[in-house]
């Protein structure tokens, strides 16, 4: 016997369901109710109407039920109802009750039979009720009626999920005996969330609408289709019983008549009908609550300490104290600097896996990006002869001349100095988009306070900008000093006569050793119409590029030498179906790279991806290409001189080697240049200046002044922490020393693919033919009684002559009933 607090569980349940939809937001622990899925004529509106007692849903064609209806039904002395969103107003009409559903259903989704997810609250009191909770969920359907959606199929199943799976859902499976129970929607969701039946709880509704000659004892006795909770029939009013308002308390007499009179049924009469539905369901949920006390119990202590420190914080709050004011900003200020330098600097606890932090990007900037805008600019082989030839005979006018002319040197050396300014000033304008970035983000914890928020943003990016002109300027007179002199005499220049040896032996191999460079996935393009790539894994080292089946490197599909190899943007819209990131390598002499190819085109994940792998071509030598000369400059190049061309080649090897001085110089002093004048400098402003600038810069009153959205955050806070502590304290108050009725044991649902395809319909199962052998094993026992008063007396069995002979002797007490054999026809 279920001791008197066991009583109180569901209208507890009750009360924490009203306490957060009152709140108007998601409940922060999964409640345990009981959720009606069918289609939208299995009957569930009758069953429901059944437990009540009384005509109060919206009935029609089409969906009716557009909204989840939650249906507290509590044992009460006098019948009434009352909404959630009407409390206190009660209903002793229930026909108003109706229209009130539609109303307040229209009201969400309008005059239109679009469904809303947002759930009515119902409370309906009586005497001939049971202590129940129900979630009514619209019908499913196949096809969309009037202005409905067209995905209004998948719209339903996605409201329905919403709610069957979570884990304190039990599911009432509503599915009609005169249909195929293999192709139930209820059963087949129910499935799919509860493939081991343990929240299921099958209904067959429209007994008595089933073909003559068969009907539906195999699957009631749980021996097809089986559920672990089994099933329980019940015989609803047909639509002329509706149309002709007939009683419900008659046609629940009729239900029991039909059940005690059918020969498939009387002997299972006591395990049938909408009285025995209701009992199960009110002694099922009670239990499934108690099961999950001590969960339910743990999930808001969780909730309540996740929101305590953010609490004691609202609790202090006091919009008028200028000290706390005070306080709150030099605790923002102070938070503001500490997660900018770690944001820029590293570490920390939290850690992010999915994105690369700004000093992370900062650093790319400087070691992967901006080399790779360097090394750009000195490719242009062509060119740059080009260039020295035409500085050459210009110096020599009408003359012919005997030596090399170093003013020649000088002019080309200033000229590929002066190029140096667009990188440098690119990474600068790079830098200044994460730092920018940066300050917005750290913005994010002064959300509460956007004015506050708006004006650091404002101080903070003057001053950036201010930083980035300083830095420009720097870098622009760095360069303006290399343009000023031409060191000669620096120990890394090759001088004049190692560049003219040098002439004969222009290819120096910089690096000799294997290491690898990088590794990871790339893509090769296999089709130019529908732009698919076959992904491989790729190494690249010093001298060569190889690739691979996968990330184990056994099976190595093709390897590249590296030598005399450039790369190459491949243009857009080359590929159809979305942007590609891809690029190509191929040999300056034109001879194919990869079997009958001229060049290896490759697809990279991403565009950071591609900026990566092609700055670490640069690093074993793999130069980006440029555009050809013209054809003009061509034929000059065809027609120069033997003298001129050793001429051009000594230029070129002066050139390129004091290059090679100057762009190391560039490529080290820009990074420091970026983080003294403006990284460094900004973080320093953070830590020091900031406070007194903000101070300095408008009233504390209106930079401390919350917003709106901080306002109705903070109330919903304070309002969930009452809620959740008041809910632990009633969880707290429950005893849960009780016996219950255990879980039923499990079915073996392999032998539904044993079943003939003529025995899954309800209608079909007991037509003709042999019956289906009984399964070893104790059909799931009834749940237990309930202290609850019942809803009427039960009459008992009338002694009818049973035709198969005399009726056995009652089982000895405390063993379980045996199924008796199907009467002789």
């Amino acid at each position: 016997m279920a001791n008197p607090f066991m009583e109180e569980l569901i209208p507890i349940v009750n009360k924490l369901q009203d306490a957060f939809s009152q709140l108007g937001m998601a409940s922060p622990i999964d409640l345990p109710q009981i959720a009606v899925v069918g289609g939208q004529s299995a009957g569930k509106s009758s069953v429901l109407e059944n437990f009540v007692g009384k005509d109060f849903l919206p009935r029609g064609s089409g969906i009716v039920t557009r909204r989840p209806l939650v249906l507290q039904l509590i044992n009460g002395k006098t019948e009434w109802g009352e909404f959630l969103h009407q409390k206190g107003k009660k209903y002793t009409d229930f026909e108003e009750i109706r229209k009130e559903i539609e109303a307040e259903t229209d009201r969400v989704t309008g005059s239109s039979k679009s469904i809303s997810a947002i759930p009515i609250n119902l409370r309906v009191y009586s005497p001939h009720v049971l202590n129940l909770t129900l979630v009514d969920l619209p019908g499913m359907t196949k096809v969309p009626v009037g202005d409905q959606p067209l995905d209004i199929e998948a719209q339903i199943r996605d409201m329905i999920m919403q709610f069957i799976t979570k884990d304190n859902c039990l599911i009432l499976a509503v599915s009609p005996a005169n249909a195929d129970l293999a192709t139930s929607d209820a059963l087949k969701l129910a499935k799919e969330v509860d493939p081991q039946g343990l929240r299921t709880i099958g209904v067959l509704t429209k007994l008595d609408l089933m073909d003559e000659g068969t009907d539906a004892k195999e699957v009631l006795e749980n021996k097809v289709l089986p559920l672990r909770r089994g099933y329980v029939g019940v015989v609803n009013r047909s639509q002329k019983d509706i149309d002709g308002k007939k009683d419900i308390k008659a046609a629940l007499a009729a239900e029991r008549k039909f059940f005690l009179s059918h020969s498939a049924y009387r002997h299972m009469a006591d395990r049938l009908g909408t009285a025995f539905l209701q009992k199960t369901l009110n002694q099922t949920l009670t239990n499934h609550i108690r099961d999950t006390l001590p969960q339910l119990r743990s999930k808001l202590q969780g909730e309540i300490l996740s929101m305590e420190k953010e609490v004691e914080e609202y609790k202090r709050f006091r919009p008028d104290d200028p000290a706390l004011k005070t306080k709150a900003m030099l605790t923002l200020i102070q938070n503001y600097g500490t997660d900018f330098e770690r944001r820029i600097e590293g570490g920390g606890e939290a850690i992010s896996i999915s994105e690369l932090s700004a000093g992370a990007k900062i650093n790319r900037i400087f070691h992967e990006r901006f080399p790779f805008e360097l090394v750009k600019l000195e490719v242009n082989e062509k060119e740059l002869r080009r260039e020295i030839s035409f500085a050459i005979k210009n110096l020599f006018g009408v003359r012919v001349g005997l030596f090399t002319p170093d003013m020649a040197f000088e002019q080309i050396v200033k000229r590929q100095i002066e190029k140096l300014v667009v990188p440098s000033l690119k990474c600068v304008d790079m830098v200044f988009t994460e730092l920018s970035e940066v300050v917005k983000t750290c913005g994010l914890g002064m959300s509460r306070y956007p004015r506050l928020r708006d004006e650091t943003e404002r101080i903070l990016t003057t001053f950036l900008r201010e930083q980035e002109q300083k830095c420009k300027d720097h870098i622009r007179l760095v360069i303006e000093i290399e343009l000023a002199y031409m060191n000669t005499n620096h120990p890394d220049f090759v001088g004049f006569d190692n560049a003219a040896k040098g002439a004969q032996n222009k290819k120096v191999h910089q690096s000799v050793t294997n290491q690898v460079i990088r590794k990871g996935w790339l893509g090769m393009p296999v089709s130019l119409i529908k732009g698919s790539s076959k992904d491989s894994w790729f190494v690249l080292t010093a001298d060569s590029l190889s690739w691979y089946k996968d990330k184990d490197e056994k099976e190595q599909r093709y390897s590249l030498r590296l030598e005399d190899m450039k790369v190459r943007d491949i243009e857009a819209g080359r590929f159809s179906m979305g942007k590609k990131f891809l690029f190509a390598l191929y040999y300056t002499s034109g001879k194919n790279v990869y079997k009958d190819k001229e060049q290896l085109e490759i697809q990279a994940q991403s565009e950071e991806d591609m900026e990566g792998w092609k700055a670490a071509l640069l690093r074993a030598g793999v130069y980006p290409s440029k555009e050809q000369a013209s054809s003009d400059a061509e034929g000059d190049m065809e027609a120069m001189d033997p003298q001129l061309e050793r001429q051009v080649e000594t230029i070129r090897n002066l050139v390129e080697s004091y290059m090679s001085i100057v762009s190391k110089n560039i490529q080290d002093g820009v990074p420091k240049t970026v983080m003294f004048t403006m990284v460094n400098k900004l973080k320093s402003f953070i830590q020091t200046d900031l406070l007194p600038t903000v101070y300095s810069a408008g009233g504390q009153d209106s930079l401390m002044e919350e917003s709106a959205d901080a306002s109705i955050r903070r109330e919903e806070v304070l309002r969930m922490y009452h809620t959740c502590r008041d809910a632990l304290e009633i969880i707290s108050e429950v005893s849960t020393k009780t016996t219950s009725t255990p879980l039923p044991p499990p079915v073996d649902y392999d032998d539904e693919a044993s079943l003939p395809p003529n025995r899954t319909s309800a209608s079909q199962l007991s037509a003709g033919g042999p019956a289906r052998p009984t399964r070893p094993g104790p059909r799931p026992p009834p749940p237990g009684p309930s202290n609850q008063p019942p809803l009427s007396p039960t009459p008992g069995v009338p002694s009818r002559p049973d035709p198969a002979g005399p009726r056995r002797p009652p089982p000895p007490p405390g063993s379980r009933p045996s199924v008796p054999a199907r009467p002789n026809s």
